[in-house]
């Protein structure tokens, strides 16, 4: 019985848990300090951002710990799409967009969460692929050793062509 799940992603997701809690602490005290110099729609995108990015990444590294540790595909690829789709392109905004008036600190803290974001997409996509493809082999082993059972052996009549069994 071979492990699928893979080491380099689980590290990342440890990591990760220890990193986005200094990363939430560090975005939203910048934020607070930088509020009053902000337009008002760059405020009420930040502070969306900030429920959304919250409450998603609590939702992906859960699915990403039980998707690789207990060998889930559906909770993996969950994992891979919420850390692709609005994640990632959430922290390359606030990463790049100068319209927020990016803080030093929080450009260096935005990096190397993009930087965990975009390794475990990748670590993740082929995570996600080699489990799919153990799980069909195995999966087309199993009907094989099925259609053998109930193959008829060498001195058994088989039932004739056209017969309803």
């Amino acid at each position: 019985c071979e492990i699928l799940s893979s080491l380099p992603l689980q590290m990342s997701l440890y990591f990760n848990v220890y990193f986005f809690p200094f990363w939430w602490l560090v975005t939203v005290a910048i934020l607070y300090m930088k509020y009053p110099d902000l337009s008002d729609y760059y405020k009420f995108i930040l502070v969306t951002i900030m429920i959304l990015v919250s409450l998603t990444e609590l939702i992906r590294l859960y699915l990403g710990y039980v998707g690789n540790l207990l060998e889930k595909v559906p909770e993996l690829a969950g994992f891979w799409l919420l850390t692709l789709l609005p994640q990632l392109p959430v922290i390359l905004f606030l990463l790049f967009n100068e319209g927020l008036k990016i803080h030093s600190l929080e450009r260096a803290f935005h990096i190397i969460f993009a930087a965990f974001l975009s390794f475990q997409v990748v670590a993740a996509f082929f995570t996600l692929r080699r489990m799919v493809n153990t799980l069909a082999s195995r999966f087309r082993l199993t009907e094989f050793h099925r259609l053998e059972e109930r193959r008829p052996g060498p001195g058994v009549p088989s039932p004739a062509p056209g017969s309803g069994s």
